[in-house]
């Protein structure tokens, strides 16, 4: 390889930024295009309306209406951006922690939450939304969204995918073979690696002695960037340009996002125990719907009605979802037995067979 095209796959020395912490435009040339204003606008909205969904998914589980619940608060500018630069024939990979990006694609948020209330395994229709199921083993999916996205090649569709992980599936082997995969075959793929500095409680230099996560992809010769990921602008800039780079048949490319989750890893676990307040809030200055919207305000692009008609809608938002949840599911127990395999096997057969006599047992008692 020479050393041009060794430079050509090297990320940014320092993440790419569009916007100061207080939302102030970044002077200088940029390497990636500013995004379309209209583009900005929606993803604020929808930064919005995601922020809300994930403070009432954490409020259900409180109330036993969920089992679990990761939140994404913080991330808003990845869940966001990662599936708005994708077009609706374009597949999605989630980790367990992407609710709010599923609910970004227009998933029902019911059926997003199916999963972590224990209703069903995926409660949306993954080939209707070409989304798959939220992955909660470590990288699993990347080596699937690879797959696929070479699938896709092979058919001639021009579709793509992007994966996103945690920094700690960095360090699981699914997500390296994955990507030596994509880069052999170049498969249409985009891996998104959002990194909130912390893999449940193990801090990122306990991680990897990489100067990077981005770095990861150079030796399997994946194309690599850093980004700041609470920076809206840059985010959907560079995932932008990520997506257009597989689908344009240059192959996979990586994306490291350095972000932060202000949230505990979930609502079973006491990040107190870890990390310090002092370092939490000095992240809670670079939020990113603060900084878009001061960037948006300072152009003319967003007005004070523009504000107040987001928060309401996402006040309508959680309002819905509360009353759905409010609700007890109607759950049908032989429902257990679909989706299992495409052909049942006998011993499924078996067990449905034996279900269903006791139920109609019962039913007959009553």
């Amino acid at each position: 390889m020479t050393t041009g095209r060794i430079e050509a796959l090297l990320p940014s020395a320092e993440p790419v930024r569009f916007l100061t912490d207080g939302g102030a435009a970044v002077r200088g040339r940029q390497r990636y295009a500013v995004p379309d204003m209209e583009l900005l606008r929606r993803a604020h909205r929808a930064m919005v309306v995601g922020r809300r969904f994930d403070a009432q998914a954490t409020a259900l589980t409180k109330q036993g209406r969920l089992a679990v619940y990761p939140s994404s608060h913080g991330q808003e500018a990845c869940q966001v951006g990662s599936v708005l630069v994708l077009e609706d024939g374009d597949w999605f990979f989630p980790t367990y922690r992407e609710s709010m990006a599923l609910v970004s694609r227009g998933i029902d948020p019911v059926e997003v939450l199916s999963l972590l209330r224990g209703d069903a395994h995926c409660g949306y229709d993954p080939g209707r939304h070409h989304t798959a199921p939220q992955c909660t083993p470590l990288a699993t999916q990347t080596v699937h969204a690879a797959g696929l996205a070479y699938a896709e090649q092979r058919k001639g569709t021009g579709r793509v995918a992007l994966a996103c992980v945690g920094d700690g599936a960095t360090s699981e082997g699914d997500f390296h073979e994955a990507l030596n995969f994509a880069a052999v075959f170049k498969a249409p793929v985009v891996f998104l690696v959002q990194n909130n500095q912390y893999a449940i409680s193990v801090p990122l230099e306990r991680q990897t002695a990489a100067p990077s996560l981005a770095y990861k992809g150079i030796g399997y010769g994946v194309r690599s960037e850093r980004v700041d990921g609470n920076d809206p602008v840059a985010v959907l800039a560079v995932l932008a340009a990520a997506v257009e780079h597989a689908r344009s048949g240059n192959g996979p490319f990586l994306v490291e996002a350095h972000t932060y989750r202000l949230e505990s890893h979930t609502n079973a676990d006491d990040a107190s125990r870890y990390r310090t307040d002092a370092e939490a809030d000095a992240w809670r200055k670079r939020d990113p719907i603060a900084r878009l919207e001061s960037y948006l305000r300072r152009r003319g692009h967003l007005s004070d009605e523009d504000v107040a008609a987001a928060s309401a809608e996402a006040e309508e938002f959680a309002a819905r979802l509360r009353d759905r949840m409010n609700a007890d599911p109607e759950l049908v127990p032989l429902g257990l037995f679909e989706h299992v395999y495409g052909t049942p096997t006998p011993q499924l057969d078996e067990q449905r067979a034996l279900l269903r006599a006791e139920i109609e047992a019962e039913e007959a008692l009553t």
